[in-house]
């Protein structure tokens, strides 16, 4: 198994992270009664601006299965953790922050999930409140919502960044996912439905968060993109609308000349265009927005197929005997 931790203000809370993950080195055994050891502890150096650099470097001469990684710039978090699943070896890969909130204890239990659901990825989910604030932990579901509505994704809801993941799909995942992909997208993409655990959320450690309100907006705006062309198809659908009430308009017009009716001159002409006119545009932006999505897709590396191992034979295979 292999812990995947992008590192950018963890100087003063990544020793005790790793601290907590070296008992797991020499294997554990999970609630269900399943063998699992971590391999490796991967911290991936996101240029923070504090003397992260140094800690790492420190763990990695002190634990030998901490293997260091170094960005050449900051590239943000979701990049960082991409480069730790490309690097990783592990059949498993555990995804965590830096900060200390998500606990290394539930992670057996999280692979007890995997197993029993058979399912490629598993998200913790938090049994209390994220401690982020009360307006952050809104501004965060009000915007899962309006993304799972929205734009179609429905695994919105389970999205954390504290995750464990076959290790063919994070790395498969890592190679296919471009440039400005959200992360959990993409796993989505060739990971199908996930699972979700149930967790205690931590402090931060007393450090303030790497996201600032520009940060978590871009965030957003990622997922949104990556999301697929819902966003696009309602353009279409919009137009047709406009073009259909248009036609409707037009006709119950001339119906109410017919009838004897009184209108303005030109008034009857002008609505119709107006609103015929509109609707064309749009279906017409509509159908070139489709033409865009199909090449942000490849922008964004989704693959049309993925082929894997027999997962009978693979990791997802490995249950523990009946007690």
């Amino acid at each position: 198994m292999s812990v995947v931790i992008p590192v950018y203000k963890g100087a003063t809370t990544l020793p005790q992270v790793v601290a907590e993950l070296a008992p797991l080195q020499a294997g554990f055994e999970t609630p269900d009664g399943s063998q699992a050891r971590l391999s490796e502890v991967l911290l991936v150096h996101d240029h923070g601006p504090d003397d992260s650099a140094a800690v790492m470097r420190a763990l990695q001469e002190r634990y030998p299965w901490v293997r260091t990684l170094w960005l050449s710039r900051n590239y943000g978090q979701h990049p960082a953790t991409l480069a730790g699943m490309a690097s990783s070896g592990g059949d498993w890969v555990v995804t965590m922050d830096e900060d200390g909130q998500h606990d290394p204890a539930y992670i057996g239990a999280m692979l007890d999930v995997a197993l029993r659901e058979q399912s490629a990825v598993v998200y913790a989910l938090p049994l209390n409140a994220a401690p982020h604030g009360a307006l952050r932990n809104l501004a965060s579901k009000t915007a899962k919502r309006i993304v799972a509505v929205g734009v179609g994704q429905k695994d919105v809801g389970a999205f954390q960044s504290f995750r464990l993941i076959l290790g063919e799909a994070a790395r498969s995942t890592a190679a296919y996912a471009g440039a400005g992909v959200y992360l959990d997208v993409a796993l989505g993409w060739v990971a199908g439905a996930p699972a979700q655990c149930g967790v205690m959320s931590r402090e931060e450690g007393g450090r303030s968060s790497g996201y600032s309100t520009r940060r978590l907006l871009s965030h957003f705006w990622r997922m949104v993109l990556s999301s697929g062309t819902r966003g696009l198809r309602i353009v279409s659908a919009l137009g047709v609308t406009f073009a259909g009430v248009g036609l409707v308009w037009a006709i119950a017009l001339a119906i109410s000349r017919l009838a004897g009716g009184s209108l303005p001159a030109g008034w009857t002409s002008i609505i119709v265009v107006v609103l015929v006119g509109t609707g064309a545009v749009l279906f017409s932006l509509g159908v070139i927005a489709e033409y865009l999505g199909v090449a942000v897709n490849l922008a964004l590396g989704k693959p049309p197929y993925l082929l894997v191992s027999d997962p009978g034979a693979g990791p997802l295979g490995h249950r523990p005997a009946t007690r």
